[in-house]
């Protein structure tokens, strides 16, 4: 434990971590409801990301670093990451850069049918689960 760390309420951070986690996770499901898709599934990596950052802390017991790269704090974590986990992973993380940045947007959003964004969505429940199951 660094220095930085040494009075870090690692319990505290985690929970924090969690409740935005599900609270961003309702939000994605109105937002797909109301089929607002490039945002539900912006939404999507967000609540991943937060579920992920928990686990980082409860293992390595530090702040989460700075990344919104989901397959890289999967790898500082030290988790083993199926092929399959490693690419939803990877497509997740995209759905940040997509939604945020006007030249990919437009792109984005026609790419974000009602089919593709349930498939991801889908995808999305199960990774929260998996990663659930390690807290």
């Amino acid at each position: 434990m660094t220095e930085n760390n040494f009075n870090l309420d690692v319990d505290a951070i985690v929970k924090h971590w969690v409740e935005t986690s599900d609270k961003d996770f309702e939000t994605m499901l109105a937002l797909y409801d109301s089929k607002a898709f490039g945002w539900a599934l912006f939404l999507g990596h967000i609540s991943t990301e937060k579920l992920l950052k928990a686990l980082y802390v409860k293992k390595i017991k530090e702040h989460a670093p700075f990344t919104h790269n989901l397959y890289r704090l999967s790898e500082l974590i030290g988790i083993e990451v199926s092929a399959e986990y490693s690419d939803w992973l990877d497509e997740i993380t995209s759905f940040n850069i997509n939604a945020r940045y006007d030249d990919y947007k437009k792109e984005f959003y026609k790419l974000c049918t009602l089919d593709y964004t349930k498939s991801w969505i889908d995808k999305i429940k199960i990774l929260r689960i998996w990663i659930k199951e390690k807290l």
